[in-house]
C-alpha cells in the first residue's frame, strides 16, 4: 500500500488530519465521525460532503481505511467524513447493527448540516466491500432504521461511490449466512427502485470475495430503474485493488470526475490519471 507521499507531491496534496466528533452512543459504545475539512476551510461557507464507510466484512476495520481518499477529496474542496460503526469482533454485532449505524451517521450529518457547514442536499456516501454494502443500503433500502431517531430527517445519501461493494447478500453473493434468513431485506441488489441515487462502481474482474456477475446485474437493474450508473471493471484485479497503485490513483481520478459531474466538486481533478 502506498503512502500519501508516494502518490501526491506536497504541493498537489497537503496533509490533512481529521477532527473527531461523536455522533452516536449505544450503551457503552461511542461512535465517531472523523471529519476532513479543506485546508482553507471557511466557517462562513457551506460545503458539499461525502461519508465513508470502511470495509472488513462487518467484522473489523476502522476509519483509516479511507484516509487517503478522504484527505484527497477534502483537498479538492469537499468535507469528507469517515464514520465508525459497530463490528462483530469488537462489539459482537450483526450486519443489521452496522446498517443502523450507517443510517445514523448520514442522518446525523444531514440533521446537523448547518453546524457542520454542509449542504444537506449534497451528501454522498462511499464505501469499500462491506462498507460499500452499508453505503448502498442507505441509498436503496428504506427501513432498517435505528430506534428512537428523528425519521423526518432522511438517511438516504444523494449519490454513491462504491469500491468492490458487497451488494448481493443472496447465496450467489456474500454474507448470506450472516443475514439470518433476511437477505432480501438488506441486499441492495434486490431493492433497487426508481429514485436510486446516481452511482459509480469500481470492481476487479478477479474479485474472489464479491462476484463480478452481481455488479453487472446491479448495473442492469439501475438502468431499468432509470438511475445513473457507471460501472468500472478492472481486468485481472482482485478484492481491495483500489488501495494499490495505480488503481488508487485511477479510481480517485474517476470518482473525482463523477462527483464533479454532479456538482460536488469544481474544476479538473488535481490527481493525474495513471496509465493502466
Amino acid at each position: 500500500m502506498l503512502s500519501m507521499g508516494n502518490i501526491f507531491s506536497q504541493s498537489q496534496f497537503p496533509s490533512i488530519e481529521p477532527s473527531k466528533l461523536e455522533y452516536k452512543t449505544i450503551d457503552t459504545v461511542h461512535l465517531y465521525l472523523h471529519i476532513y475539512r479543506p485546508k482553507n476551510f471557511d466557517k462562513n461557507k457551506t460545503y458539499n460532503a461525502i461519508v465513508f464507510f470502511h470495509g472488513g466484512g462487518w467484522n473489523q476495520g476502522n476509519y483509516k481505511a479511507f484516509k487517503r481518499q478522504s484527505a484527497y477529496l477534502a483537498s479538492r474542496g469537499m468535507i469528507a467524513i469517515s464514520a465508525d460503526y459497530r463490528v462483530r469482533r469488537v462489539h459482537e454485532t450483526t450486519p443489521f447493527d452496522a446498517v443502523e449505524d450507517a443510517k445514523s451517521a448520514i442522518r446525523y450529518v444531514r440533521k446537523n448540516a448547518r453546524e457542520l457547514n454542509i449542504n444537506p442536499d449534497m451528501i454522498a456516501a462511499c464505501g469499500g466491500s462491506a462498507g460499500g454494502h452499508l453505503a448502498a443500503v442507505c441509498g436503496n433500502i428504506p427501513g432498517l432504521e435505528p430506534k428512537g431517531e428523528d425519521l423526518s430527517v432522511s438517511s438516504k445519501p444523494n449519490a454513491l461511490v462504491l469500491f468492490n461493494p458487497v451488494y448481493d447478500n443472496s447465496q450467489n453473493g456474500f454474507g448470506y449466512k450472516r443475514m439470518e434468513g433476511r437477505y432480501k431485506e438488506i441486499s441492495p441488489l434486490h431493492n433497487i427502485k426508481k429514485g436510486a441515487p446516481p452511482t459509480i462502481v469500481f470492481f476487479g474482474t478477479k474479485d474472489k470475495t464479491t462476484p463480478v456477475a452481481s455488479s453487472k446485474e446491479y448495473e442492469k437493474k439501475m438502468k431499468a430503474a432509470g438511475s445513473r450508473i457507471e460501472l468500472n471493471l478492472y481486468e485481472g484485479a482482485g478484492h481491495g485493488f483500489f488501495n494499490k497503485s495505480p488503481f488508487l490513483e485511477d479510481t480517485l481520478y474517476k470518482a473525482d470526475a463523477f462527483l464533479t459531474s454532479l456538482g460536488y466538486l469544481k474544476g479538473k481533478p488535481s490527481i493525474k490519471k495513471p496509465k493502466i
